[in-house]
């Protein structure tokens, strides 16, 4: 599709004013109807060489995932096929709901050459991305006229959680900072540790620790050091019901959950441990248990595409499938956004669970409860805002006074806090050989 461009409009626009100057000045006449035949005669010329132009190529090169919410470089490279420098302008298919704020690009392309461009696009949705269209206008060699160029394309991407802040944390983990991080390593209880290696003395080491076979042998003081046990198992079991649709800040309950999931089973793996997880509220994803370094890319495949669903969570079959699906004792950390009215459905599911398991409820309450217990009451509307929260967080702590009286070990807190809360509670439940 072909279109006039500025340049054209007030060329015809400075044309038909002199018209007043030619109806005027009869010598005049003559070179307004020269300059409106000559005028006519170009537009009609760079008409048909932008007809007869030789459609230009392009390429896209997308990175090979996209972390949620976070900048991914995405590459273009357009190539001119026409034997003049051309100014083009490209405008590329982003998703729906992304951010690319470089775009649309403008530049010359020199003849028979190209250009790259390069954008930083923002995807606010998790699983497959798909980047469709290139759109492309070329201007006339006087810039009278634009032709608009649909390149079909479609190409695919994948969009992961957003692991950074996890990534980040995980450094200053093994960079032996936790105090940085927010995680605190504590003393741990002989029972729930695994003898490491022997070594020597040091100052501040208890008795029951000095190997006495060694000192005597090599005449000074050897002591033995112990490591977190090993080999153990940790499920998460991810609400991906309705409920978990929420949104607080810019994301849903879900994907703060997995932002947490993703920590802990980090952290879990760089113990030695074996990681599974299990998803339900009308999805049912299984991913069996792996371990290592390296499992953390498994993990992150296998949730990338998770999404919620507009199904209610049912607890007891969740139980009932790990139950199923894993008979070896694991530490089961359920993830979801407790209810009060769910106390006749979870208390007896996670009893259950607890037959075999050791099991912590991690659950979210909404930012916006806290901001609205908080805020000062100020007329009856306010008043009425803040005793419905009253009464909706008192009904989430009678529940979890009930799981607590029942030996399950509870959390609730806000999505700011969840990640490194959960990752807090791991570390101590390692530490004092729970599991």
């Amino acid at each position: 599709m072909i279109v006039p461009t500025n340049r054209l409009m007030w060329c015809i626009l400075a044309w038909a004013l002199a018209s007043v100057i030619a109806a005027f000045v009869p010598r005049a006449l003559q070179l307004w109807l020269t300059l409106g035949g000559s005028l006519l005669a170009v537009a009609l010329v760079e008409i048909i060489f932008l007809f007869m132009l030789r459609k230009p190529t392009v390429e896209r090169s997308l990175p090979g995932r996209f972390a949620l919410g976070e900048k991914g470089e995405v590459k273009i490279k357009i190539g001119n096929r026409s034997g003049f420098n051309l100014h083009w302008e490209m405008f590329d298919g982003i998703p729906a709901g992304a951010d690319a704020a470089s775009l649309p690009w403008a530049g010359v392309i020199p003849r028979s050459g190209h250009a790259v461009v390069r954008y930083d696009a923002v995807i606010k949705e998790r699983g497959i991305c798909e980047f469709g269209n290139v759109f492309l206008r070329v201007s006339g060699w006087l810039g009278l006229w634009k032709m608009r160029i649909v390149m079909p394309m479609k190409t695919q991407s994948k969009v992961y959680p957003n692991y950074a802040r996890v990534l980040r944390l995980s450094l200053m983990a093994t960079q032996s900072r936790q105090k940085q991080m927010g995680i605190v390593r504590k003393s741990r209880a002989g029972s729930s540790k695994d003898f490491h290696q022997l070594r020597d003395y040091r100052q501040g080491d208890s008795l029951s620790q000095i190997d006495w076979k060694s000192t005597s042998r090599r005449l000074q003081l050897i002591s033995r050091d112990y490591q977190e046990q090993r080999n153990q198992q940790i499920i998460f079991l991810l609400d991906g019901g309705r409920r978990m649709r929420s949104i607080d800040g810019d994301l849903p309950h879900f994907d703060h959950c997995l932002n947490a999931l993703l920590l802990v089973a980090y952290v879990a793996l760089r113990q030695g441990d074996h990681v599974a997880v299990q998803s339900f509220g009308g999805t049912d994803r299984w991913l069996s248990p792996v371990r290592g370094n390296h499992a953390i890319s498994t993990i992150l495949n296998h949730l990338y595409d998770a999404e919620t669903t507009t199904s209610p969570s049912d607890f007891s079959e969740a139980v009932e499938k790990v139950m199923m699906r894993n008979r070896r004792r694991a530490l089961v950390i359920v993830m979801t956004n407790l209810r009060g009215e769910d106390s006749h459905e979870i208390i007896p599911a996670l009893r259950i669970l607890q037959s075999r398991h050791l099991v912590l409820l991690a659950s979210l309450h909404e930012g916006v409860m806290r901001d609205a217990l908080e805020k000062p009451v100020g007329n009856f509307a306010m008043a009425l805002t803040h005793l419905a929260a009253r009464q909706y967080m008192d009904e989430r702590r009678e529940v979890l006074a009930t799981l607590d009286a029942h030996g399950i070990m509870t959390m609730d807190v806000t999505t700011d806090q969840l990640a490194i809360s959960l990752a807090n509670r791991y570390l101590d439940i390692k530490a004092a050989g729970k599991l």
